[in-house]
């Protein structure tokens, strides 16, 4: 057991059964196999051609699924240098070309961001009010058509505006669900 003890598995794609190691971090863990498995259900198991964004990518769990997945671009914002280290490191291993790494502020890379997603990854740590931050800044991201996937341990009580909820799950103590943004 102590094997798998920070490691995450790639459930899906290219990369599939592939373990990726991650470094011990306050406040790190990755999304639920579970959970993994019923967000690219929703999605649909292939991203090809898709753009995305794994904001506060911590072990790269979200993200190295998408890529794994044919996603055009993925671009993974971890404030973490050691963290950051060991996502470069295993974008090295995979040799996953679509993946881009990036050492800085979540929140400050969205109140910069100047390009649209296809998929948005939010999974900040729980203990934090991050999520809460970053939910007004979401909807200007999304591409049309576009979705946010949202992981916390507390659903938000209410949606900013220029998002709408599509779908919602719980397993044991991690709530989650999609949002799309409102067409203007």
């Amino acid at each position: 057991m102590s094997q798998s003890r920070n490691k995450v598995r790639i459930i899906g794609g290219e990369f599939r059964r592939r373990l990726l190691p991650f470094p011990d971090a306050a406040g790190l863990r990755p999304t639920p196999d579970r959970v993994r498995e019923t967000l690219f259900n929703w999605l649909g198991q292939d991203l090809y051609g898709k753009n995305c964004l794994d904001l506060f990518a911590g072990s790269g769990a979200l993200g190295f699924e998408a890529a794994s997945r044919s996603a055009r671009r993925v671009v993974m914002v971890e404030k973490s240098r050691q963290v950051c280290e060991s996502l470069q490191a295993n974008r090295q291993l995979l040799q996953a070309g679509a993946l881009e790494v990036m050492s800085g502020d979540a929140l400050l890379y969205l109140k910069n961001c100047r390009e649209r997603f296809d998929v948005i990854f939010v999974d900040p740590p729980y203990d934090s009010d991050l999520l809460q931050q970053a939910l007004p800044l979401l909807a200007q991201c999304l591409s049309e058509g576009g979705v946010a996937y949202v992981e916390a341990r507390q659903w938000p009580d209410a949606l900013p505006e220029g998002l709408a909820l599509l779908k919602r799950d719980k397993a044991g103590m991690v709530q989650y669900g999609l949002l799309g943004r409102v067409s203007d």
